[in-house]
Protein backbone atom coordinates (compact mmCIF):
# COMPACT_ATOMS: atom_id res chain seq x y z
CA UNK A 1 0.00 0.00 0.00
CA UNK A 2 2.27 2.33 1.06
CA UNK A 3 4.32 1.78 -2.53
CA UNK A 4 1.50 3.19 -3.86
CA UNK A 5 2.20 6.92 -2.80
CA UNK A 6 5.91 6.56 -3.85
CA UNK A 7 7.16 9.69 -5.77
CA UNK A 8 10.92 8.84 -5.36
CA UNK A 9 12.78 9.82 -8.38
CA UNK A 10 10.07 11.51 -10.19
CA UNK A 11 10.79 14.74 -11.70
CA UNK A 12 8.42 17.60 -10.81
CA UNK A 13 8.36 21.69 -11.96
CA UNK A 14 7.09 24.05 -9.47
CA UNK A 15 6.13 27.87 -10.51
CA UNK A 16 6.14 30.10 -8.03
CA UNK A 17 8.87 28.05 -6.55
CA UNK A 18 10.40 30.76 -4.49
CA UNK A 19 6.83 31.90 -3.13
CA UNK A 20 5.90 30.71 0.55
CA UNK A 21 3.23 28.04 -0.62
CA UNK A 22 5.39 27.34 -4.08
CA UNK A 23 8.45 26.51 -1.83
CA UNK A 24 6.78 24.91 1.06
CA UNK A 25 5.28 22.26 -1.33
CA UNK A 26 8.95 22.20 -3.29
CA UNK A 27 10.03 21.04 -0.01
CA UNK A 28 7.44 18.18 0.44
CA UNK A 29 7.92 16.58 -2.66
CA UNK A 30 11.92 16.99 -2.16
CA UNK A 31 11.51 15.38 1.52
CA UNK A 32 9.25 12.68 -0.86
CA UNK A 33 12.48 11.83 -2.76
CA UNK A 34 11.27 13.84 -5.92
CA UNK A 35 13.88 15.83 -8.33
CA UNK A 36 12.46 19.17 -8.23
CA UNK A 37 13.26 22.48 -10.73
CA UNK A 38 11.30 25.83 -8.95
CA UNK A 39 10.90 28.79 -11.10
CA UNK A 40 10.57 31.79 -9.27
CA UNK A 41 9.99 36.00 -11.04
CA UNK A 42 13.07 36.87 -8.78
CA UNK A 43 16.85 35.96 -8.57
CA UNK A 44 16.80 36.73 -4.88
CA UNK A 45 14.25 34.70 -4.14
CA UNK A 46 14.85 32.11 -6.02
CA UNK A 47 18.55 32.16 -4.50
CA UNK A 48 17.01 32.03 -0.85
CA UNK A 49 14.27 29.47 -1.74
CA UNK A 50 17.43 27.33 -3.19
CA UNK A 51 19.33 27.63 -0.31
CA UNK A 52 16.91 26.44 2.15
CA UNK A 53 15.47 23.29 -0.12
CA UNK A 54 18.91 21.99 -0.52
CA UNK A 55 19.56 21.71 3.13
CA UNK A 56 16.50 19.11 2.54
CA UNK A 57 17.54 17.33 -0.70
CA UNK A 58 20.63 18.58 -3.41
CA UNK A 59 18.15 17.05 -6.02
CA UNK A 60 16.97 20.73 -6.41
CA UNK A 61 17.66 23.58 -8.85
CA UNK A 62 15.89 27.05 -9.09
CA UNK A 63 15.34 29.23 -12.15
CA UNK A 64 13.99 32.97 -13.25
CA UNK A 65 11.36 32.76 -14.91
CA UNK A 66 8.17 34.73 -16.22
CA UNK A 67 5.47 32.57 -16.31
CA UNK A 68 3.55 34.72 -18.61
CA UNK A 69 6.35 34.19 -21.20
CA UNK A 70 5.92 31.12 -22.99
CA UNK A 71 9.29 31.61 -24.68
CA UNK A 72 10.70 32.14 -21.08
CA UNK A 73 8.98 28.99 -20.49
CA UNK A 74 10.44 26.88 -23.16
CA UNK A 75 13.87 27.83 -22.32
CA UNK A 76 13.01 26.49 -18.86
CA UNK A 77 11.81 23.41 -20.47
CA UNK A 78 15.19 22.85 -22.29
CA UNK A 79 16.74 22.98 -18.96
CA UNK A 80 14.83 20.56 -17.48
CA UNK A 81 14.95 17.86 -19.87
CA UNK A 82 18.71 19.07 -20.63
CA UNK A 83 19.22 18.25 -16.51
CA UNK A 84 16.60 14.97 -15.87
CA UNK A 85 15.33 14.22 -19.22
CA UNK A 86 11.64 13.98 -18.33
CA UNK A 87 9.06 15.88 -16.25
CA UNK A 88 6.74 13.65 -14.40
CA UNK A 89 4.89 16.86 -12.08
CA UNK A 90 4.30 20.18 -13.09
CA UNK A 91 2.68 22.43 -9.39
CA UNK A 92 1.73 25.40 -10.86
CA UNK A 93 1.64 27.71 -6.98
CA UNK A 94 2.60 30.83 -9.13
CA UNK A 95 -0.10 32.94 -8.71
CA UNK A 96 -1.85 35.47 -5.96
CA UNK A 97 -3.34 38.78 -5.75
CA UNK A 98 -1.50 42.97 -6.01
CA UNK A 99 -2.44 45.26 -3.74
CA UNK A 100 -4.39 47.57 -6.23
CA UNK A 101 -6.52 44.20 -7.08
CA UNK A 102 -7.73 44.12 -3.45
CA UNK A 103 -10.73 46.25 -2.44
CA UNK A 104 -10.00 48.21 1.43
CA UNK A 105 -12.89 48.46 3.24
CA UNK A 106 -13.87 51.94 2.29
CA UNK A 107 -13.95 50.74 -1.32
CA UNK A 108 -16.04 49.38 -3.47
CA UNK A 109 -15.82 47.43 -7.18
CA UNK A 110 -16.09 50.86 -8.87
CA UNK A 111 -13.01 51.86 -7.40
CA UNK A 112 -11.11 49.38 -9.01
CA UNK A 113 -8.42 49.99 -11.35
CA UNK A 114 -9.07 47.80 -14.82
CA UNK A 115 -5.31 47.65 -15.07
CA UNK A 116 -4.87 46.03 -12.03
CA UNK A 117 -7.88 43.59 -12.29
CA UNK A 118 -5.89 42.45 -15.11
CA UNK A 119 -2.94 42.22 -13.84
CA UNK A 120 -4.62 39.86 -11.52
CA UNK A 121 -6.56 37.62 -13.65
CA UNK A 122 -3.73 37.36 -16.26
CA UNK A 123 -1.11 36.45 -13.11
CA UNK A 124 -3.49 33.72 -11.59
CA UNK A 125 -4.83 32.21 -14.94
CA UNK A 126 -2.38 32.56 -17.78
CA UNK A 127 0.50 31.71 -15.03
CA UNK A 128 -1.67 28.61 -14.86
CA UNK A 129 -2.20 28.16 -18.33
CA UNK A 130 1.01 28.40 -20.09
CA UNK A 131 3.05 26.78 -18.10
CA UNK A 132 0.53 23.79 -18.71
CA UNK A 133 1.16 24.39 -22.50
CA UNK A 134 4.97 24.40 -22.10
CA UNK A 135 5.11 21.61 -19.94
CA UNK A 136 2.09 19.30 -20.65
CA UNK A 137 3.90 19.15 -23.87
CA UNK A 138 5.99 16.93 -22.62
CA UNK A 139 3.64 14.84 -20.63
CA UNK A 140 1.73 14.05 -24.01
CA UNK A 141 4.86 12.68 -25.79
CA UNK A 142 6.23 10.83 -22.93
CA UNK A 143 2.61 9.51 -22.40
CA UNK A 144 2.47 10.19 -18.65
CA UNK A 145 2.43 13.17 -16.02
CA UNK A 146 0.25 14.86 -13.67
CA UNK A 147 -0.33 18.46 -13.25
CA UNK A 148 -1.41 19.94 -10.02
CA UNK A 149 -3.07 23.25 -10.60
CA UNK A 150 -4.11 25.70 -7.46
CA UNK A 151 -7.61 26.89 -7.10
CA UNK A 152 -8.54 29.19 -3.66
CA UNK A 153 -11.76 29.14 -1.71
CA UNK A 154 -12.33 32.24 -3.32
CA UNK A 155 -13.44 29.63 -6.54
CA UNK A 156 -16.01 28.21 -4.02
CA UNK A 157 -17.68 31.69 -2.00
CA UNK A 158 -18.14 34.94 -3.33
CA UNK A 159 -15.15 36.58 -1.16
CA UNK A 160 -15.38 40.24 -0.31
CA UNK A 161 -12.44 42.87 -1.44
CA UNK A 162 -10.73 40.56 -4.20
CA UNK A 163 -12.63 40.24 -7.41
CA UNK A 164 -9.84 39.44 -9.93
CA UNK A 165 -8.34 36.65 -8.10
CA UNK A 166 -12.29 34.91 -7.54
CA UNK A 167 -12.57 35.34 -10.90
CA UNK A 168 -9.25 33.81 -12.02
CA UNK A 169 -9.43 30.78 -9.60
CA UNK A 170 -12.60 30.18 -10.59
CA UNK A 171 -11.40 29.88 -14.51
CA UNK A 172 -8.70 27.63 -13.04
CA UNK A 173 -10.77 24.90 -11.81
CA UNK A 174 -12.96 25.22 -15.01
CA UNK A 175 -9.59 25.33 -17.19
CA UNK A 176 -8.09 21.97 -14.65
CA UNK A 177 -11.30 20.07 -15.44
CA UNK A 178 -10.82 20.88 -19.10
CA UNK A 179 -7.22 20.31 -19.62
CA UNK A 180 -7.83 17.04 -17.87
CA UNK A 181 -10.32 15.63 -20.37
CA UNK A 182 -8.28 17.13 -23.40
CA UNK A 183 -4.95 15.14 -21.95
CA UNK A 184 -7.02 12.08 -21.35
CA UNK A 185 -9.15 11.46 -24.13
CA UNK A 186 -6.45 12.84 -26.84
CA UNK A 187 -3.09 12.03 -25.29
CA UNK A 188 -3.12 9.20 -22.55
CA UNK A 189 -5.22 8.07 -19.80
CA UNK A 190 -1.70 8.13 -17.55
CA UNK A 191 -1.97 12.04 -17.93
CA UNK A 192 -4.59 13.71 -15.10
CA UNK A 193 -5.00 17.24 -14.21
CA UNK A 194 -6.29 18.14 -10.65
CA UNK A 195 -6.01 20.98 -8.63
CA UNK A 196 -5.78 21.87 -4.89
CA UNK A 197 -8.10 24.97 -3.48
CA UNK A 198 -6.20 25.81 -0.33
CA UNK A 199 -8.36 27.28 2.83
CA UNK A 200 -6.62 30.45 4.56
CA UNK A 201 -3.05 29.86 5.84
CA UNK A 202 -1.36 32.71 7.27
CA UNK A 203 1.23 34.20 4.32
CA UNK A 204 3.41 36.98 2.94
CA UNK A 205 0.53 38.11 0.58
CA UNK A 206 -2.22 38.04 3.43
CA UNK A 207 -1.16 38.79 6.71
CA UNK A 208 -1.76 42.70 6.69
CA UNK A 209 -5.29 42.08 5.97
CA UNK A 210 -5.49 38.72 8.58
CA UNK A 211 -3.43 39.62 11.18
CA UNK A 212 -3.39 43.13 12.88
CA UNK A 213 -0.10 44.91 13.94
CA UNK A 214 0.03 43.73 17.29
CA UNK A 215 -0.54 39.65 16.20
CA UNK A 216 -4.42 39.67 17.04
CA UNK A 217 -7.16 38.73 14.36
CA UNK A 218 -8.28 40.83 12.40
CA UNK A 219 -12.09 41.48 12.18
CA UNK A 220 -11.66 39.52 8.50
CA UNK A 221 -9.75 36.81 10.52
CA UNK A 222 -12.16 36.46 12.71
CA UNK A 223 -15.33 35.64 10.03
CA UNK A 224 -12.67 33.17 8.67
CA UNK A 225 -12.74 31.39 11.41
CA UNK A 226 -16.14 31.09 12.65
CA UNK A 227 -16.68 29.43 9.00
CA UNK A 228 -14.22 27.13 9.82
CA UNK A 229 -15.30 23.64 11.19
CA UNK A 230 -11.53 23.21 12.72
CA UNK A 231 -11.71 26.52 14.57
CA UNK A 232 -8.12 27.30 13.38
CA UNK A 233 -6.15 28.53 10.07
CA UNK A 234 -4.45 25.74 8.13
CA UNK A 235 -0.35 25.33 8.50
CA UNK A 236 0.99 25.77 5.12
CA UNK A 237 2.88 22.33 5.57
CA UNK A 238 -0.62 20.72 5.40
CA UNK A 239 -0.83 20.83 1.83
CA UNK A 240 2.05 18.58 1.31
CA UNK A 241 0.28 15.25 1.78
CA UNK A 242 -2.58 15.98 -0.62
CA UNK A 243 0.02 17.37 -3.59
CA UNK A 244 2.07 14.04 -2.99
CA UNK A 245 -1.61 11.75 -3.21
CA UNK A 246 -2.68 13.85 -6.40
CA UNK A 247 1.15 13.31 -7.93
CA UNK A 248 1.47 9.29 -6.80
CA UNK A 249 -0.28 5.87 -8.29
CA UNK A 250 -2.47 6.44 -5.10
CA UNK A 251 -4.80 8.47 -6.86
CA UNK A 252 -4.58 6.37 -10.81
CA UNK A 253 -8.01 7.32 -11.12
CA UNK A 254 -8.37 11.00 -10.48
CA UNK A 255 -8.43 13.89 -12.73
CA UNK A 256 -10.44 16.84 -13.33
CA UNK A 257 -11.29 16.79 -9.42
CA UNK A 258 -10.41 19.59 -7.29
CA UNK A 259 -9.54 18.88 -3.40
CA UNK A 260 -10.17 21.11 -0.82
CA UNK A 261 -7.96 21.71 2.16
CA UNK A 262 -9.59 24.03 4.31
CA UNK A 263 -10.60 22.70 7.31
CA UNK A 264 -14.23 22.31 6.57
CA UNK A 265 -14.60 25.81 5.27
CA UNK A 266 -15.92 25.00 2.38
CA UNK A 267 -18.54 22.24 3.98
CA UNK A 268 -19.96 24.67 6.31
CA UNK A 269 -22.84 27.35 5.91
CA UNK A 270 -21.64 29.13 9.01
CA UNK A 271 -24.88 28.70 10.28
Amino acid sequence: MNNMFDIAGKVAVVTGGSGVLGSNIAEGLLKAGAKVIIIGAHQDRVDAALERLKAVNQDVAGTVCNVLDIESLRSVKDTVLSKWGRVDFLINAAGGNIPGGTLTVDQNIFDMKVEDLNKVVDLNLNGTVYPCLVFGEIMAKQQSGVIVNVSSMAAYESITRVPGYSMAKSAVENFTRWMAQEMAIKFSEKIRVNAIAPGFFIGNQNRAILINPDGSLTERSKKVIAKTPMRRFGDISELNGAVQFLCSDAASFITGATLAIDGGFSAFSGV
